[in-house]
């Protein structure tokens, strides 16, 4: 018997002629429009980029599904008497004008939320500060390698709301989710992954503990069938086990755990009631640095109830870095130069250096998210021979080398630069045989790019061109 999603067929009858506001012409809003249109909703359209900043397919898109639209700044005071309203994960759930709409009666949600509330499956959702992505992708690896007709979304993959009605119960959903969708949503993921929790997005979140509890969203709304993993080395992670009500498996690089999965001297193990079973050997697989071991570790334990370990481990010794991830673009005169433009955090750009046994050409500086740059010195002291700067946080990283070389009576080479083309070619420049070039910025891109992967593609243009 063919399978009908009752959830969704209800919700589709009760959009007909309600006042559906999309707030944010993004990519996970987008199609969205023409769902509503279809459903015969009412549609309005708000974004605080003014008419003409808007691209004229966009502004067609919305003739075509007959929308009405408010642009500018000031577009939010239109923002009234609406049935349900979708946000963009820019657009907090905590702004004045969404909040007003809440307390009148307007459901205020995403398309997220709305995907894991009406998705007849098991969904998977794995968040964290860093290594969120690299970890997404390699559970989607594994249960594809064992066979699941999979969806991949979130942060990655595509907008899947409008793919609810292909989505049947034996399939899987695995999402990447970052704290701005996940701030405000009231449903949680039956399998649930926290890499880790550390300092980000502090220009946008009110402060750290708002980004915290965001995180945090990932596992309040499960249930004691639910399973929830958890980085043991990372406190606020490990902290989480008191607040949850699912099953908790952690992993861990440091600890010798009784229960859970650990990378201990090069191995990946899976460890029961003190028993610890050997899986992996790291040196099989094509990703390098701890991080990413911890990343696998936390897959196997997101996966453990679904797929065996055979299966698991022939999906994870084929597994590729992801693209901006410790990305290799190419090796020119025996120097390797790789792209890390996805590390917009001090954290990432630490676990980056440390996944190097080589001496180091770092290229690092970009927009400031208001981050502590003083924890990145020592590693840079440490592993770094020649520094390249640029953008707007080269000076929050050069002051705290700086200090740090005060400290530590030791000096490395650094450079300023003003574009990422004068980097690439100093790099060129100061690099000898045998080291590495790594692009990992510590920092955001938006004070010269569009996104990590404009900066990243840029980057390898400019590799691929020396």
């Amino acid at each position: 018997m063919e399978f009908k999603n009752e959830k969704l067929l209800e919700f589709n009858k009760y959009l007909k002629g309600k006042k559906v506001a999309i707030i944010g012409l993004g990519v996970s809003n987008l199609p969205l429009l023409k769902y509503m249109y279809e459903k015969n909703a009412i549609v309005t359209v708000f974004d605080e980029k003014e008419g003409d900043e808007i691209p004229r397919k966009l502004l067609e898109k919305l003739e075509k599904y007959k929308a009405k639209s408010f642009f500018g700044k000031d577009c939010f005071e239109n923002l009234k008497n609406f049935d349900i309203i979708f946000r963009s994960p820019s657009c907090l759930p905590t702004r004045k004008e969404l909040m007003e709409e809440e307390q009148r009666g307007a459901i205020l949600t995403t398309e997220i939320e709305m995907l894991i509330n009406m998705c007849p499956c098991k969904v998977i959702g794995v968040t964290g500060s860093d290594g969120k992505t690299t970890t997404t992708s390699l559970i989607y690896s594994i249960l594809k390698k064992a066979g699941y007709n999979t969806y991949l979304g979130g942060n990655i993959g595509i907008p899947l709301f409008t793919k609810l009605n292909e989505i049947t119960p034996k399939d899987i959903l695995v999402l990447e989710l970052s704290s701005f969708q996940l701030m405000g949503m009231k449903v949680s993921p039956n399998i649930a992954v926290i890499t880790n929790i550390t300092p980000n997005h502090l220009n946008i979140h009110k402060d750290y503990e708002e980004y915290i509890e965001a995180k945090k969203t990932i596992f309040k709304y499960q249930n004691e069938d639910d399973y929830l993993v958890l980085n043991y080395d990372n406190e606020i992670t490990r902290k989480c086990k008191k607040e949850a009500k699912s099953k908790v498996i952690y992993f861990s690089s440091r600890e010798k755990l009784d229960n859970g999965f650990i990378v201990d001297n090069g191995i990946i193990k899976e460890c029961e009631d003190g028993i610890r079973k050997h899986i992996l050997n790291t040196k099989d697989v094509l990703l390098r640095g701890n991080h990413n071991f911890e990343n696998i570790a936390a897959a196997l334990a997101a996966t453990k109830t679904l797929v065996d370990q055979e299966t698991s481990i022939e999906a994870i010794e084929e597994f590729k870095a992801v693209e901006h991830r410790l990305e290799l673009v190419r090796e020119i005169d025996n120097v390797k130069w790789y792209n890390d433009s996805v590390s917009s955090s001090p954290t990432r750009t630490i676990a980056g250096l440390n996944s190097f046994n080589e001496d180091i050409v770092l290229i690092a500086g970009g927009y400031d998210k208001n981050l502590d740059y003083t924890p990145i010195a020592k590693p840079i002291l440490k592993k770094v021979k020649t520094l390249i700067l640029l953008g707007a946080t080269s000076g929050k990283i050069f002051e705290a080398v700086k200090k740090e070389e005060e400290s530590e009576g030791k000096s490395i080479n650094i450079y300023m630069t003003n574009t990422l083309e004068e980097a690439v070619n100093l790099a060129k420049k100061y690099a000898k045989a045998k080291e590495v070039v790594l692009f990992s910025p510590a920092s955001a891109s938006f004070d010269m790019f569009k996104n990590f992967a404009e900066r990243g593609n840029i980057f390898k243009n400019l590799v691929n061109n020396l």
